[in-house]
């Protein structure tokens, strides 16, 4: 009964954030990847107190040590991601100043 109760709430939570992700407006995706990081930055917590829990089972440390990896290769990309993407807003160069100051 409790696999099955599990199994509802991973189902929910997936068509929940299936929804949620899909309705965000192209402007909202920057400030949304930073809050998604610091979200990734507390599960990577959580992923090594499982990592480094001792309660001799080998899968623990084995899930746990999968989850760090994830969720660091989650963190890193969504960096990228967003300074790519804040990239896009940067001035290029002298030729940018001087049309900026010519008013065109």
């Amino acid at each position: 009964m409790e696999l099955i109760l599990l199994f509802f709430i991973f189902t929910l939570a997936g068509f929940l954030g299936f929804e949620l992700i899909a309705k965000v407006p192209s402007q909202l995706h920057t400030p949304l990847m930073s809050g998604s990081n610091a979200i990734s930055g507390v599960t990577i917590v959580g992923a090594i107190i499982a990592a480094g829990a001792d309660d001799g089972s080998w899968i623990t440390t084995v899930l746990g040590t999968a989850a760090v990896t994830l969720a660091m290769i989650n963190v890193i990309g969504g960096y990228f991601v967003t300074d790519r993407m804040l990239g896009m807003f940067r001035q290029k160069g002298p030729a940018s100043a001087a049309k900026k100051e010519d008013g065109k």
